[in-house]
């Protein structure tokens, strides 16, 4: 006879708004911290969209690099610094070799990949001696690794490794210059893909009309759903909202190109934004992959997945492979966003600014999504933005702001951890019903 599982009791009003408030604590402080700093700032809504899509197109990838290992349960995979590492050689050379634009982009990417691979093979195989403190490792890892890049851009670049370029190598013919210019290189190589073919606005929509699109494109998926897939209508409360914001987003769009505002001076790049649409398909599509689902199993339990039949080790070495190859494809992204690098240090930061993100988008060290991922750019990101004219507007000092700033790319991991493992023991207490 089969036995009948008790239903959970239904839950009050009070307790899903106490809930939500509890799960999502991290990101709602730094909604509540991004608005008071946008008032303070007094900032225009021009400015600060052209320094958002410029932000979430360089830093995007590389957050989204993180989300497989949370997947097989190894946390905030800090040691992607080494994939950084990776990307940031291969740019030095395929700078030295003069090949610029998208075609620089590609080589750079291709010259990456192996030795980012190859990477993710060793960190992975320490990481599988060191179970249960992925996370610490990851981050001594990095300290490791920077040794031996400098040994090889500061010492053996000239006297063991031939480099004849007096634009990238110190004058004593030893060692690569601490700051490496991509201008008329690589530079915008993927932002700007038409520069190589000298037409510098080719796949780059205004703001307003790439607006239009996505909502066409939103829709046009929502109908494919329906009506080809069979899938059940979503309740009339989120039709309600997801209809009043895409109806909101695409007025506002068509007013923008009527009045010809500034807003249409705001360029997306389309070929950046179709790479980081392609890395969060492929996210979703591993996921649903025998492997992925080895993943998650490892992730929930490695003792049940090992007496499952899973190579728990191997399952461990891919996931770790495949975010290292990810992190170098996201730095390749973030310095032709910028342009101008630091030799020996622009990738020391990639590991901690990635996790902060993350973690700011409600994401957890057992649980990561695509949305947390770009939720927490976005939030991140706002912050940086605001910071600076908003300690300008409140003390007279714009360093103030920078001040914070700082404050909040370091102290924001802490912050996320602390209110996560305080979060856990409310779970644990309620579970208990104490």
């Amino acid at each position: 006879m089969p036995v009948e599982t008790p239903t959970p009791p239904a839950k009050d009003n009070v307790t899903k708004i106490k809930d939500f408030m509890t799960n999502n604590m991290v990101t709602i402080m730094f909604v509540v911290l991004g608005l008071l700093g946008f008032i303070a700032a007094e900032m225009s809504p021009f400015l600060f969209l052209v320094d958002m899509v410029s932000r979430i197109s360089r830093n995007a990838f590389l957050v989204l690099s993180l989300i497989i290992p949370v997947m097989a349960g190894m946390g905030m995979n800090f040691s992607i610094v080494l994939g950084a590492m990776a990307a940031q050689g291969a740019v030095i050379f395929v700078t030295h070799w003069g090949i610029d634009g998208l075609p620089g982009i590609l080589l750079v990417i291709a010259l990456a990949t192996p030795v980012a691979m190859l990477l993710g093979y060793l960190t992975g195989q320490l990481f599988n001696k060191t179970k249960g403190q992925e996370m610490i490792a990851g981050l001594i890892l990095a300290f490791f690794a920077q040794g031996i890049y400098e040994l090889i851009f500061l010492q053996l670049i000239g006297p063991v490794i031939p480099m004849d370029n007096a634009r990238l190598v110190l004058s004593r013919g030893t060692g690569i210059r601490t700051t490496i210019d991509l201008t008329d290189g690589l530079k915008y190589g993927m932002d700007w893909p038409g520069l190589s073919f000298g037409n510098p606005t080719l796949l780059r929509l205004t703001l307003p009309i790439a607006a239009i699109v996505l909502i066409a494109g939103i829709l046009g998926y929502f109908l494919f759903r329906q009506f080809m897939q069979k899938r059940p209508l979503p309740s009339k409360l989120k039709l309600g909202v997801y209809g009043v914001l895409l109806g909101y987003v695409g007025i506002w769009s068509v007013l923008q190109i009527v009045n010809e505002t500034n807003i249409n001076n705001i360029r997306i790049p389309l070929l950046t934004a179709f790479v980081i649409f392609l890395c969060c398909m492929f996210i979703v599509f591993f996921s649903k992959t025998k492997l992925g689902q080895d993943m998650r199993s490892v992730g929930q339990d490695r003792h049940v997945a090992a007496v499952a039949g899973i190579n728990v080790n191997r399952v461990r070495i891919i996931a770790i492979m495949m975010s290292m190859v990810m992190a170098a494809i996201g730095h390749t992204i973030f310095l032709q966003n910028l342009g101008t690098f630091s030799t020996y240090g622009s990738h020391e930061q990639v590991g901690l600014y990635s996790v902060a993100a993350l973690l700011i988008g409600g994401a957890t060290v057992t649980k990561a999504t695509i949305g947390q991922a770009l939720l927490g750019v976005f939030l991140f990101h706002t912050l940086f933005i605001v910071a600076p004219p908003a300690g300008r507007q409140l003390f007279g000092d714009a360093q103030v702001g920078e001040y914070f700033r700082v404050f909040a790319a370091y102290g924001v991991i802490g912050v996320s951890l602390a209110m996560y493992a305080w979060k856990k023991r409310l779970q644990d207490k309620s579970k208990l019903g104490l």
